[in-house]
């Protein structure tokens, strides 16, 4: 039987791009349309591209699947709706932000807010990855000051339905790995370097600074230079997933220090492994911890030295790496959100 053919739009191919690929390749065939639209001189060049690919495939397709909202969603969804094709656009966490302190969120730049804001209208429904994503207000990076976010927040006239579908994983590769003892003061976090302050990288570098008996390890950048960086803080750049979870595998705490995050996929990633969560009050990432680990209520070095100093003298249950493991398989299983998905799309 030949497989319904769905285009699937993405400026860039994170692990949940992925896996929403593999779920959809199970009864669609997929027909990928992506540019390098970090490089933003050629935005012109791609919108035209894409928009030559999109007529000559519309066609055949049942439905447009997007992931993320930008310069690359607003031809996906003009052309969808012109040719009554349904259009779904996965948000994530920056297609629905603008924190200008910190140069981060789509929203804050004029011109692609206003891509957003068209390709959100003409959209036939939205799929942001969590509650948060709508509406959220957080004053963790100032108390005095109420950061507010989300969809409804920058654009209060949307009529487009919502529906929020939550990431999943494969609980059966994030695993615990009973033959290897996890090292009682280690750390992890996985951030790239244009994200070294927006996830806290610089509060656990000034940690490892004042904690010099425990380890830390920074996944996803090199070692930064023109930074003082202590020997018990650690850099490794991008590594696959096996490796990755391996390292996880053998580190006992995993930090989330995010200013925003939409959703905290290496958190899931990193507890399914048996890590305790570290994180930020923000967003969706204190309801993920479920009660486990413990949550930074703003972002101050003296409050998160002294809240992991009391984790690190706590008495030790045996069964936390199971507990934290458990929180995520019964809430953020692949197979939740591919029920979800089939549920919704076309057919």
């Amino acid at each position: 039987m030949t497989k319904p053919k769905v285009l699937l739009v993405s400026p860039s191919f994170q692990s949940f791009v992925q896996e929403d690929m593999r779920i959809l390749s199970e009864r669609y065939e997929l027909i990928v349309n992506t540019y390098n639209w970090q490089q933003k001189i050629y935005a012109p060049f791609y919108l035209f591209a894409q928009c030559i690919h999109i007529l000559s495939t519309i066609h055949k397709v049942h439905f447009v699947f997007v992931h993320f909202g930008g310069y690359w969603s607003f031809f996906p969804s003009l052309l969808g709706r012109f040719f009554g094709k349904p259009v779904y656009i996965v948000l994530h966490g920056t297609d629905s932000a603008s924190i200008p302190d910190l140069n981060y969120g789509s929203l804050r730049i004029p011109l692609l807010k206003w891509f957003c804001r068209k390709s959100y209208e003409w959209a036939t429904m939205l799929l942001p990855v969590s509650e948060s994503l709508i509406h959220t207000e957080s004053n963790f990076l100032q108390k005095e000051k109420l950061v507010k976010n989300g969809i409804l927040y920058h654009f209060p006239d949307l009529k487009t339905p919502i529906k929020v579908i939550p990431n999943g994983f494969n609980v059966k590769f994030w695993n615990i790995d009973a033959a290897v003892n996890k090292e009682n003061q280690s750390f992890i976090a996985v951030l790239s370097a244009p994200q070294f302050i927006l996830k806290g990288g610089d509060l656990i570098l000034e940690l490892a600074k004042r904690l010099k008996s425990c380890s830390f390890l920074i996944v996803g950048m090199e070692r930064p230079g023109g930074l003082l960086v202590p020997d018990n803080l650690q850099f490794v750049g991008t590594v696959p997933g096996n490796q990755l979870r391996a390292l996880y595998q053998k580190t006992r705490f995993y930090f989330q220090l995010s200013s925003f995050e939409g959703f905290g996929c290496a958190l899931c990633e990193a507890m399914l492994c048996g890590c305790i969560p570290v994180v930020s009050t923000v967003n969706i990432l204190p309801e993920i911890t479920d009660n486990n680990g413990i949550i930074l209520v703003k972002r101050d070095i003296n409050l998160l030295e002294r809240k992991v100093k009391e984790l690190l003298n706590a008495p030790k249950n045996e069964g936390e790496q199971e507990l934290v493991r458990k929180s995520i398989v019964n809430r953020y299983d692949r197979e939740n959100r591919k029920k979800l998905l089939f549920d919704l799309l076309p057919y």
